[in-house]
């Protein structure tokens, strides 16, 4: 079955030397909990932002906080022992591979750890989200809906005609909230008005900027007919790929509309001096999926206050003339 291949790998690495993750900590003490926070690409800006939000949550309700990254199944399953082994009582995890959910929640259940995921919700055995196990995530489909209709405005506010403008939707459905986010776009875009023959799919190999480029390039060529492009995708750096593909065959910055989601890996491309293609941003709040979770998990742990089961949140729309203020706003910039 489509999950057994990351369980087979957690149970065949138990029995080995697992070493210890990489990890931070916002300094120790006796009697103070200690708390972990995994994420699967630690070098990416949004996780570097979540971080920053869990250590000020740590330094206001003075409880320890371990930052550990973990890209593979591997590396979790040493995280997990590395918590386990400093006396965490518990941790938040965003998982490099949902399909590890089962195998988490058991070695967090087995060393008595505490547990919330964050960004991407487990998926069960049975091929279902795990709704058993507190989550913190985004509304994928209703912000991907807001990206399609962002995208929609943009286009009858330049005049666009529908003939001769086609979509591009860079696309990576291995992942549930990716898929999400892309159905939301085209479905906003189609009740908007916007023809679906004309909605065309660019599925990623790599979910980065080279893999969005690989595959916006494909795309590009196989409809030369089309002179104008909106472009939406699973990320900031789905679209920022497509656009950079879009330069490649010289269409104009004025003849292409893209809209990511994130709105902390495209902040280069709303500093540069003259605008790219790349038009605007769903802003996500990793300050609540930060923030917000490992003080949930802390009240779990001190007071006994178990989180919900589902909580989710929503993003905000930036482009080059608001972004510097919302970012203050949000406390993601000073």
């Amino acid at each position: 079955m489509f999950w057994a291949a990351p369980l087979l790998l957690l149970v065949a690495i138990m029995g080995c030397d697992r070493g210890s993750g990489s990890s931070g900590s916002s300094g120790s003490g006796g009697g103070r909990v200690k708390l972990g926070f995994i994420v699967k690409q630690p070098e990416e800006p949004w996780f570097q932002l979540e971080w920053k939000f869990a250590e000020q949550a740590a330094q206001k309700d003075g409880f320890d906080l371990v930052k550990i990254g973990a890209p593979d199944g591997d590396k979790v399953l040493s995280a997990i022992d590395n918590l386990a082994s400093q006396q965490a009582k518990g941790f938040v995890i965003c998982t490099p591979d949902t399909r590890l959910g089962p195998a988490i929640v058991s070695q967090a259940r087995q060393r008595g750890l505490k547990l919330i995921s964050v960004d991407d919700q487990f998926i069960g055995t049975d091929g279902k989200p795990m709704t058993d196990v507190p989550y913190l995530g985004i509304s994928a489909r209703k912000i991907g809906n807001q990206v399609g209709q962002a995208l929609w405005d943009e286009m009858k506010k330049r005049g666009w005609p529908l003939e001769g403008t086609a979509v591009c939707v860079v696309t990576f459905d291995e992942l549930d909230t990716a898929r999400e986010r892309t159905e939301g776009a085209s479905e906003a875009l189609a009740a908007a008005g916007f023809p679906r023959d004309r909605m065309y799919p660019a599925p990623q190999k790599t979910s980065d900027v080279p893999g969005a480029l690989d595959a916006g390039a494909v795309l590009l060529t196989q409809h030369p007919e089309v002179k104008r492009w909106l472009i939406c995708g699973t990320n900031d750096s789905a679209v920022m790929g497509a656009v950079r593909a879009t330069e490649g065959r010289q269409f104009r910055p004025e003849d292409v509309i893209g809209i990511g989601i994130n709105g902390t890996d495209c902040i280069s491309e709303f500093e540069k001096a003259t605008p790219t293609g790349f038009f605007a941003s769903v802003l996500l709040t990793p300050k609540k999926h930060g923030g917000d979770t490992i003080e949930m998990l802390y009240r779990w742990v001190k007071d006994g206050q178990e989180p919900p089961k589902d909580t989710r949140t929503t993003g905000i729309l930036i482009d080059r003339s608001s972004f510097r203020q919302v970012l203050r706003e949000q406390g993601i910039t000073g």
